[in-house]
């Protein structure tokens, strides 16, 4: 891309320019992909996807790895990995990871799970920089996360927190089709619904490979959705909206 190739050139000659003439570049840089967010962010508010056919939507499937829970307390994204899918074709080539400083040093016991370092993790890319990238990559599609309330609360945080601007991509969580083709299992664990579709696991609690799990769940759920007679997410969500309004009858 030709924003990624300038960024890359600005870092690669920032030894050999002035600080003044090397800040005033990064300024530019980060003017350009603000622009661009906000062009983003004009397509989403036109857009509407809900009678788009499933099979026909572009997703980005995606996935943080944090340093805790509350992002208003301090916690904050340590990771960000995706994969785009065209409906339900997974775009394997097509993949976003970056891991991200983090101003709050997360534990042993995090580190450990996600196989994160502190060198590592000082040595990323601040959260500005990385959160921008992930819109790039995403555009206009629409996010699709495991336990996606956790995602969406840290997302909509961190781009409040860094570029002023707040989150509008549509995100599902992946219980929005799971609770439609299998309602009477109890899937709540990304391992469990693995398990339950004969997705092979590797590699937990990296967020690019969990991403790649996700990706294979939404895939098995968007099959067998069609094969239910669900076309769009309006049909999902109408369906879903009348047994809400069936057990509150009761």
């Amino acid at each position: 891309m030709v924003m990624n190739s300038m960024v890359q050139l600005v870092k690669q000659l920032s030894g050999k320019l002035s600080p003044s003439i090397y800040t005033s570049m990064q300024q530019q840089s980060a003017a350009a992909r603000l622009s661009h967010l906000r062009q983003i962010q004009r397509e989403l508010k036109q857009e509407d996807v809900l009678d788009k056919k499933l099979t026909e939507l572009p997703f980005v499937i995606f996935d943080l790895e944090t340093s805790g829970f509350y992002p208003d307390k301090g916690d904050c994204i340590l990771s960000i990995g995706a994969v785009k899918m065209k409906g339900s074709d997974i775009l394997t080539e097509e993949t976003f990871y970056s891991t991200i400083q983090c101003k709050k040093e997360p534990s042993d016991e995090v580190l450990e799970l996600t196989g994160l370092t502190r060198d590592e993790l000082a040595a990323s890319p601040p959260l500005a920089e990385v959160l921008t990238d992930f819109y790039q990559f995403t555009g206009h599609s629409t996010l699709v996360a495991h336990h996606a309330s956790h995602e969406k609360s840290f997302m909509s945080h961190a781009t409040w927190q860094t570029l002023r601007t707040t989150f509008q991509h549509r995100i599902i969580d992946t219980s929005f089709l799971t609770k439609v083709v299998v309602p009477a299992k109890k899937l709540v664990t990304l391992d469990e619904c693995c398990e339950y579709f004969n997705i092979p696991v590797q590699k937990r609690h990296h967020a690019k490979e969990d991403a790649l799990m996700t990706a294979r769940l939404w895939q098995a759920n968007i099959h067998l959705a069609r094969e239910a007679g669900f076309d769009t997410l309006r049909d999902v969500y109408t369906f879903l909206a009348k047994g809400r309004t069936g057990e509150a009858s009761r």
